[in-house]
């Protein structure tokens, strides 16, 4: 009995001795942030959640061979010990690449104005983390495996990508893996990026997340389609922020044969002059159609970004109807009757 109490209060003092060194640790970490936030530009706090147990679990295993225990129970404990870091380590070596990450990213501005750039950068540094965590996750699982005598060839197959359970997994998961491959590609030739402007199964929306199997829309009125990432290699879409952000707005406004056109170009001008919305590089007011009925006139305008483009687009429709109604409500669309003198008489 006195041997089961010696190792208890073993494995407790190391327990505790481990949670003051996470402790310390953690005061480490936090001093470091608060003095130095931009060192290196680097966030270490990620790992003290790993950390919390991933110390006092080494001090246990420091202390094994000490315990005045059965062979066999001594042997339980210490492959209890063994899973658990092998586990933690692989937890603590994932939060490190989201560290390294993070810290890469920080380079970029994602909310600038023109973040064609940061866009990409954010897209690709998060499909390829995301790839490296399900190899880290895959070789976690294999190595746990492999501390098992019984099933270490399953541990040795999955390290190792052969054997009949891979083929198996392979033809039962084509898809899955189909996607996977999409996801790669995607990172690599970037046909999408993290908050590009699309238009996809007649919906307007963002890219709001990025994974290795699909993709999230977040819609313009905040629903979120939810798509395979094979989607956009296999069919069309439209990117409206493939190249750049800024963007060219229309706004057709059909009125009478009599309207004085030169009039209601020099209003459009003033109307984008007076906003803050117009980037100043586009101003064009066109006859594009003339019908037994209409003119057509398409008012053509630029702007930063796709949300300000359709406000300045309502802005434009709204004022260029106001000044019609306003200055030459004459000129708008009205049907003719002509009647003949000789009825008429």
């Amino acid at each position: 009995m006195s041997d089961y109490l010696f190792s208890g209060i073993l494995v407790a003092s190391s327990f505790a001795i481990g949670s003051m060194l996470y402790l310390f640790v953690a005061v480490l970490i936090n001093r470091r942030a608060a003095i130095s936030p931009t060192l290196l530009k680097v966030d270490l706090g990620r790992l003290k959640s790993p950390l919390r147990f991933l110390i006092p679990v080494l001090c246990i295993a420091g202390v094994i061979h000490l315990l005045r225990l059965p062979k066999d129970v001594c042997g339980y404990i210490g492959h209890f010990i063994e899973i658990l870091l092998i586990a933690l380590f692989g937890w603590v070596t994932m939060k490190i690449v989201y560290i390294i990450r993070d810290a890469f990213l920080k380079r970029y501005d994602i909310n600038a104005r023109d973040n064609v750039r940061a866009r990409g950068m954010y897209t690709q540094m998060h499909m390829i983390s995301n790839i490296i965590g399900v190899g880290i996750v895959l070789l976690t699982i294999s190595f746990i495996l492999m501390s098992f005598s019984a099933v270490r060839h399953i541990g040795v197959s999955i390290l190792a990508s052969a054997g009949v359970l891979g083929i198996v997994v392979g033809f039962a998961a084509q898809k899955t893996l189909g996607n996977l491959i999409a996801g790669v590609q995607i990172a690599i030739a970037q046909p999408i990026r993290l908050d590009d402007v699309v238009i996809i199964e007649n919906e307007w929306g963002w890219i709001e997340e990025i994974t290795l199997t699909f993709v999230v829309v977040r819609i313009w009125d905040l629903r979120r389609l939810v798509v395979p990432i094979s989607y956009f290699l296999e069919k069309p879409f439209q990117n409206w922020t493939r190249t750049s952000a800024d963007l060219l707005g229309t706004v057709f406004i059909y009125t009478d044969y009599v309207v004085p056109v030169k009039e209601v170009r020099n209003e459009l001008t003033r109307i984008l002059e007076n906003s803050p919305k117009w980037d100043k590089k586009v101003n064009v007011l066109q006859v594009t159609n003339a019908t037994e009925k209409t003119v057509e006139l398409r008012a053509l305008m630029s702007a930063a970004d796709s949300p300000t483009a359709w406000a300045l687009r309502c802005e434009v429709r709204e004022k260029l109807l106001e000044f019609l109604q306003q200055r030459f409500p004459e000129c708008l669309p009205r049907i003719r009757i002509e009647m003949n003198k000789m009825l008429a008489a």
